[in-house]
C-alpha cells in the first residue's frame, strides 16, 4: 500500500504539458514513464507524420539539477544529435551541384592531403571511414572552437588506418572535418551555413553556434542515475567486457576518440554552448530536431522540402557497416547519418539520423513518413541507444505500426 502511494505522488509531480494527437497517446504515456521510472529530470518529444506534428510534449526541470520548469521554448545542448542537422549541409550541397562526394576532399582543401589523405574522398570522409578519429596532441577549448587553428590540426594529423578500408566514429574530429570542408566550399562557416539555409527558413529553434541572445533559453545539463523499471531487463544490458576496458584504456582510439578536447569540456560553459562545432555541440528543442527531420521527407507548414527525392535516398543508403574501430560494436552509417541497427535502433530499415550520448535522438523515416525529435538534460553512460529515447521509438512504432 505505502508503494502505491508513493508511486502515485510521483505521478502528481510529473506535469506533462504540450498536445498529442488522437491515437498517438501511446507516446505520452511512455514520456510519463520515463519521469516515473527512468530517472528523467527534463525533457520534450516532438512527431511529425507526413508533415504534422502529431506529439509535441514536455516536462520536468529545465536544468537537471534544477526546480524551474521546462517551458515551450526550452532548448538544450544536443550533443552528436547535432551530426545529423549537419550531415544535411554536404547533402545540400551536393543537390545544388557544388559538391562532388566522390571527389576528393583535397580538391577542396589543399591542406588535408597531408600524410597520404590525399586520395581521402567526401562519401568517406562522411561515412567516418576517413581514419582520423583521434589527434595526436588533444586540443584546448580555445583551440578547439578557433576554426583555423582546428581544422589545420586535423588537416596535419595521419590516419590511424588506411583511410577508406575500416570506419571508426569520428565522435569530435567530424566537427572539424566537416566544418573545415563546408568553409572551403562555401566561404562560410557551417553554423553561419546552417543558419542561413536551414534553420532559418524553416523557422528552426536550433544552433550551430549559440546566439548570446538565445542562451536564456538553454537548461542545464547533468547526469541521472541509471535506472529502470522494474522487470525490463534493461539493467542486465551491459556493455561487452572489451569496450568497457577500451573506455578505461587511456591509450585506446575509443578514450582518445572521446577525448581530443583536454580538458573535456563543461558543456554547459557558454563559450562550448556557442562553438560551431557541429559534431558535438548544437542546441535545439525536441520540436526544431522533428520538424528539420520533416523537412526532409517533404514540404513543412508551407516551408519547400530540403532533400530532393535522389538525396532522399543518399541519406538513407548504407556507406558504412560492421565493426566500429572506435566504438567497438556494429554500427551502420549513410553520408553522416546513423542508420537503423542494433547499435542505434531508430524506427525501422529506412531510418536515418543521429543520437546525442547520453540522450537526444533525432531521425525521419521515409516508409513510415516519421520525423521525430527527443531531448533531454538527464545525461546517462548510454552513447548509441538510450533506454528513455528507445521507450519513446517503441511506442511511436505501437501507432505507426
Amino acid at each position: 500500500m505505502g508503494s502505491r502511494k508513493h508511486e502515485q505522488e510521483v505521478v502528481a509531480q510529473v506535469d506533462v504539458q504540450g498536445t498529442v494527437a488522437a491515437g498517438w497517446e501511446p507516446v505520452r504515456d511512455a514520456f510519463l514513464r520515463n519521469f516515473e521510472q527512468r530517472g528523467e529530470r527534463g525533457a520534450a518529444v516532438a512527431v511529425h507524420r507526413d508533415g504534422v506534428k502529431v506529439v509535441d510534449l514536455w516536462a520536468g526541470s529545465r536544468d537537471a539539477d534544477g526546480t524551474d520548469p521546462w517551458t515551450a521554448d526550452t532548448a538544450q545542448v544536443v550533443r552528436s544529435a547535432t551530426k545529423g542537422v549537419a550531415a544535411a549541409v554536404p547533402l545540400l550541397l551536393h543537390q545544388r551541384g557544388l559538391l562532388d562526394l566522390g571527389a576528393p576532399v583535397a580538391s577542396y582543401w589543399p591542406d588535408f592531403k597531408a600524410h597520404g589523405k590525399d586520395r581521402v574522398t567526401v562519401r568517406q570522409l562522411l561515412a567516418h571511414r576517413a581514419g582520423v578519429p583521434v589527434l595526436d596532441r588533444p586540443l584546448t577549448l580555445a583551440e578547439a572552437v578557433d576554426l583555423p587553428t582546428a581544422t589545420g590540426a586535423i588537416a596535419a594529423q595521419a590516419p590511424v588506418w588506411e583511410p577508406g578500408t575500416a570506419h571508426g566514429y569520428h565522435a569530435h574530429t567530424f566537427s572539424w572535418l566537416l566544418s573545415g570542408l563546408v568553409h572551403r566550399v562555401t566561404g562560410r562557416t557551417i553554423g553561419r551555413w546552417v543558419a542561413d539555409e536551414i534553420t532559418g527558413p524553416l523557422g528552426l529553434d536550433l544552433w550551430i553556434g549559440l546566439p548570446d541572445a538565445e542562451a536564456h533559453r538553454v537548461g542545464r545539463l547533468g547526469p541521472v542515475e541509471e535506472t529502470a523499471p522494474p522487470g525490463s531487463g534493461e539493467l542486465k544490458l551491459r556493455p561487452k567486457r572489451s569496450v568497457t576496458e577500451a573506455y578505461q584504456n587511456p591509450d585506446s582510439l575509443t578514450r582518445r576518440a572521446f577525448e581530443v578536447i583536454d580538458p573535456r569540456p563543461d558543456e554547459n560553459d557558454p563559450v562550448y554552448r556557442a562553438a560551431e562545432l557541429p559534431g558535438s555541440a548544437g542546441v535545439a528543442t525536441a520540436r526544431a530536431l522533428a520538424r528539420f527531420y520533416a523537412a526532409t521527407l517533404g514540404p513543412v507548414g508551407g516551408a519547400e522540402r530540403l532533400f530532393a527525392p535522389a538525396t532522399l535516398t543518399l541519406a538513407r543508403t548504407e556507406e558504412s557497416a560492421g565493426t566500429d574501430r572506435v566504438l567497438l560494436v556494429g554500427t551502420r552509417f549513410g553520408l553522416g547519418h546513423m542508420l537503423h541497427g542494433p547499435a542505434s535502433p531508430l524506427l525501422g530499415p529506412s531510418s536515418f539520423g543521429h543520437p546525442g550520448r547520453g540522450g537526444s535522438l533525432g531521425f525521419a523515416d521515409p516508409d513510415a513518413g516519421i520525423a521525430f525529435g527527443y531531448v533531454t538534460n538527464g545525461m546517462r553512460k548510454t552513447v548509441t541507444a538510450d533506454p528513455r529515447a528507445q521507450a519513446l521509438v517503441r511506442a511511436v512504432r505501437s501507432v505507426t505500426g
